[in-house]
C-alpha cells in the first residue's frame, strides 16, 4: 500500500487542522479557521476560510495575515470579525479586526493594551463585545497602557495574589485580569487603521501619544470591578444586543470557586445575578432567540462519594427560578444551542464512543438523537431552522464541516437526521489501517467498549503487537480525532492500537461514571484489563508483544498498571499523576480535585505506593510548564523509579527507564518539532522493549 501522511512525521505535522465555526445572520456564509504549518515548520498559523453552506462551491481562503487569524464572528450586518496580531512590532497584541461584508481589506476595529482575548456580536443589532485583560488598578485603557509600560521599563514581573487560583493549565494568572467591554463607534476617529500602527500597545480611548492604535471602535468597560470573576468566562450576547449573560466566578471558603450566571445590561453595565447555586457550577449560557430565556448547563458538585451530574436548565432572562430540562436524561450535555423558534434545543453529548447531536423539546424535555457517526462540536444553527452546521471528526478522520438537515425535526427517527460533508479546506488523509469497535463484559456484568485501530495486513499469519492507549480526563471518552495522541502514527509502524472507555468514561450513563468514582485503581483498572484480555484473543493481535500508554489521568492509570501487573513489555506515561497527596494541593484547581480526592482516597489509589512492584521499563514524559499536573509529579516519579522500583538503576546510573523532559512545553506537547521528538522517542522505546529490536534511532535534534 502507498505510504500515508502517518508514515512520515514531517508529512503528519503538515496536515491542516480545522477549528471553530461561524455562520452569518442570513445563513449564507460559513467560516472556519484552518491551522497550517508555517514555512519554517516550527509553528502553526491559522487563517479563515469560507465554506459554502449549500455544498455547491469549493471552500475559499479569506485572510492571509502575517501572524494568522482566529475566533471568527459575524456582526448583524454581515461583517466578519476576527482576532489577530498585525503589524511589524514584536510586541504586537491581538486585536479585533473587521472584514466588511461588501468586500475590501480588513480594518482595525478595536484594540486593548493587553491584547484582546475574545469577541462577540449580537445577531440582530449593531452591538459588539470584547473580552480583554486589564490591570486591576487601571480605570481606563489609557491608564492600563501607562501601568504596563512602567512595569515593562522597570522589568517588574511580580504578581501579588489575594485569591485562588494563581495559574491555569499552561499560563500564570495575573497581574491583568479579564473584563468585558462594549465596543462602540468612535465618533471622529479614522475609518480604519494600518497594520503598522496596530500594535495593541496603546489605548483605543486614550490620548494620541503615537502608540495607540486608532480603530473604528472605542472600548467601554462593563465590568470594572470584576477582578478574577471572569477567568475562563463563557458568555453570550442577547440577539437584540441589550445584555450579555456570562459565567461569574465566586470565591468560597478554603480556596474553592464556584460559577454563577450574571446578566450585564449593555446600556449602563448594571449586573443581575440570574442563577447562584452553592452546590453547582453553571456554564455555557445561551440566550433564546426572543431574548426571554437563558439555557445553560448545571454541573452538580461532586463529593468524595458521589460523582458530579450535569443537565440543562433554563431561567428567565430577567431572573427567577430555574427549570431543569434534561435532569432525567442519562447523558451529560456539553454544547447547547437554541432552535430559532425557541421551541427546543440542540445539545451535543458524549454517547457510546461518539459525541452526538440531540434535539431536546423545551416543554417536555423529551430527547431525540439526531446523528449517529462521529463527534460533533462548534454547532451553529441556520436562522430559518432548516439545518445545523458543525465540525465533525472521529478516529477515522480529522475535523470536517458538515450540514445536519433538520427538516421534519419532530418526526425524525433516532439518528436519522441527514448529514452532508461540505467541501472544505482539507481532504481526509489516507489511513494506514482500519478502525473497528470491540467490546467485552466484565466479571461484574458491565459492558466495556473500545475502538481498535489495526494496520493493513494484520491477520492470523501476521498478528500485530498491541498498544493499549488510556485516555485522560478521567471524565472523557475516546470519540474525537486527536492530533496530540494520534493512533495512526503507531498503526503505520505496525501496531494495533486499543482505545478503550473504562469506568469514569462519559457517554455510558451516570452509573458507569459512579463505578470508578473515588476508586481510580478499582473498576477503571479492571475494565482496562478486561478489554485488553478480550482483544488479545483476536488472531490478528499478538498477545506476547504488548505495551500500555496514557497521558494525564491516562498517565496516572499507566503508572497504576505498571505497579499492578507485569503483563506489558513497556509502559509510557505522559504528564502523569504519581503521588496523589502531593498532586491534590499543587494542581491549578485544587478545590475541584479536593471534592473527590479525600485523604483516604489518595491513600488507597496513589501509584507511588506501589513503586517497588514495578518491573516494566517505563518512559516518563513531562513538560515543565504543566500546571494541571505539575512537574514535581514527573520528577518524583523519575527519581523513585531509579531508586525504588523493581528495575533500579545500576551502580553507574544506567536504567531501562527513560525520562523525556520538555522545559518549554506544558500539559500538551504542541510545537511541531517537539511533537515529532515526542513520537520518535516513543517509537524507539517501544521498538526496543516491545519488538525486541535494537534501540531505535533517536531524533538528531536531541543531540545524543
Amino acid at each position: 500500500m502507498n505510504a500515508t501522511p502517518f508514515h512520515d512525521l514531517d508529512d503528519y505535522i503538515a496536515l491542516p487542522r480545522l477549528g471553530g465555526l461561524a455562520l452569518s445572520p442570513d445563513g449564507r456564509r460559513l467560516v472556519t479557521a484552518v491551522s497550517a504549518l508555517k514555512e519554517d515548520r516550527t509553528k502553526y498559523q491559522s487563517a479563515l476560510w469560507e465554506v459554502d453552506p449549500t455544498g455547491e462551491r469549493p471552500a475559499r481562503r479569506l485572510t492571509h495575515g502575517p501572524t494568522g487569524e482566529s475566533q471568527p464572528v459575524f456582526t448583524a450586518d454581515g461583517d466578519l470579525l476576527f482576532v489577530a496580531k498585525r503589524g511589524s512590532d514584536d510586541d504586537a497584541k491581538p486585536a479585533v479586526w473587521s472584514l466588511p461584508a461588501a468586500g475590501g481589506e480588513a480594518r482595525l476595529l478595536a484594540a486593548h493594551p493587553g491584547g484582546v482575548g475574545g469577541v462577540g456580536a449580537a445577531a440582530r443589532a449593531a452591538v459588539i463585545t470584547v473580552t480583554a485583560a486589564a490591570l486591576p488598578a487601571a480605570t481606563s485603557t489609557a491608564e492600563d497602557h501607562r501601568l504596563r509600560k512602567e512595569r515593562g521599563e522597570k522589568k517588574v514581573s511580580a504578581i501579588l495574589h489575594s485569591s485562588y487560583p494563581v495559574r491555569y493549565w499552561d499560563h500564570d494568572l495575573g497581574p491583568d485580569l479579564p473584563r468585558i467591554y462594549a465596543a462602540e463607534p468612535a465618533d471622529g476617529e479614522p475609518a480604519g487603521a494600518s497594520a503598522a500602527t496596530a500594535t495593541g500597545k496603546g489605548s483605543a480611548d486614550g490620548p494620541d501619544d503615537g502608540s495607540a492604535p486608532r480603530g473604528t471602535h472605542r472600548l467601554r468597560d462593563l465590568t470594572p470591578g470584576a477582578r478574577a470573576a471572569l477567568l475562563e468566562a463563557q458568555s453570550d450576547v442577547a440577539p437584540d444586543g441589550s445584555f450579555v449573560v456570562t459565567t461569574w466566578d465566586v470565591p468560597e471558603a478554603r480556596g474553592a470557586v464556584r460559577m454563577q450566571l450574571r446578566r450585564i445590561d449593555l446600556a449602563d453595565g448594571t449586573q443581575t445575578v440570574l442563577v447562584d447555586d452553592p452546590d453547582a457550577d453553571l456554564g455555557g449560557p445561551q440566550v433564546s432567540p426572543d431574548g426571554t430565556l437563558v439555557a445553560y448547563v448545571r454541573e452538580q458538585h461532586s463529593t468524595a462519594e458521589r460523582a458530579p451530574r450535569l443537565w440543562v436548565e433554563v431561567v428567565d432572562a430577567a431572573g427567577g427560578t430555574p427549570r431543569a430540562v434534561t435532569r432525567a436524561w442519562d447523558r451529560w450535555p456539553a454544547q447547547v444551542r437554541w432552535l430559532p423558534d425557541g421551541s427546543g434545543l440542540l445539545v451535543v453529548a458524549d454517547d457510546d464512543g461518539r459525541s452526538r447531536l440531540f434535539h431536546v423539546a423545551l416543554d417536555t424535555g423529551a430527547v431525540t438523537r439526531l446523528t449517529d457517526e462521529g463527534a460533533l462540536s462548534d454547532v451553529v444553527v441556520a436562522p430559518d431552522g432548516s439545518a445545523a452546521y458543525a465540525l465533525r471528526s472521529s478516529y477515522a478522520y480529522p475535523a470536517e464541516v458538515v450540514r445536519i438537515d433538520l427538516a421534519g425535526l419532530g418526526e425524525l427517527a433516532e439518528g436519522a437526521a441527514p448529514v452532508t460533508v461540505l467541501p472544505g479546506p482539507a481532504e481526509r488523509p489516507g489511513l494506514p489501517g482500519t478502525l473497528t469497535e470491540v467490546e467485552t463484559t466484565t466479571e461484574d456484568g458491565v459492558r466495556v467498549r473500545a475502538w481498535l485501530a489495526l494496520p493493513h495486513g494484520a491477520g492470523a499469519d501476521s498478528p500485530a503487537p498491541l498498544l493499549l492507549w488510556i485516555h485522560g480526563g478521567p471524565l472523557n471518552s475516546w470519540n474525537a480525532w486527536s492530533w496530540r495522541w494520534n493512533p495512526w502514527i503507531m498503526v503505520a509502524r505496525g501496531y494495533a492500537v486499543l482505545l478503550p472507555d473504562p469506568a469514569l468514561s462519559t457517554g455510558y450513563g451516570q452509573d458507569f461514571i459512579q463505578r470508578g468514582w473515588g476508586a481510580w485503581g478499582g473498576a477503571p483498572y479492571t475494565d482496562l484489563m478486561a478489554i485488553t484480555d478480550a482483544v488479545e484473543q483476536r488472531p490478528d493481535v499478538d498477545a506476547s508483544r504488548t505495551a500500555a500508554m496514557g497521558g494525564s489521568f491516562g498517565g496516572y492509570m499507566a503508572n497504576w498498571v505498571a505497579g499492578h501487573t507485569d503483563r506489558f513489555r513497556a509502559v509510557v506515561t505522559h504528564a502523569s499523576l504519581w503521588a496523589l497527596d502531593a498532586f491534590g494541593p499543587t494542581t491549578d484547581a485544587a478545590w475541584y480535585w479536593g471534592r473527590e480526592m479525600s485523604p483516604e482516597m489518595a491513600l488507597a489509589n496513589s501509584p507511588h505506593l506501589h513503586v517497588e512492584n514495578i518491573r516494566t521499563p517505563m518512559l516518563v514524559i513531562h513538560g515543565d510548564k504543566d500546571y494541571r499536573v505539575p512537574i514535581g509529579e514527573g520528577l518524583r516519579l523519575w527519581y523513585e523509579l531509579l531508586s525504588k522500583s523493581g528495575l533500579p538503576a545500576d551502580d553507574d546510573g544506567n536504567s531501562p527507564h527513560r525520562f523525556l523532559y520538555f522545559p518549554d512545553e506544558n500539559h500538551w506537547i504542541l510545537t511541531p518539532q517537539n511533537a515529532k521528538v515526542w513520537y520518535r522517542v516513543i517509537e524507539a522505546f517501544l521498538a526496543e522493549h516491545v519488538l525486541g529490536e535494537e534501540p531505535g534511532e533517536l531524533p538528531p535534534t536531541l543531540g545524543l
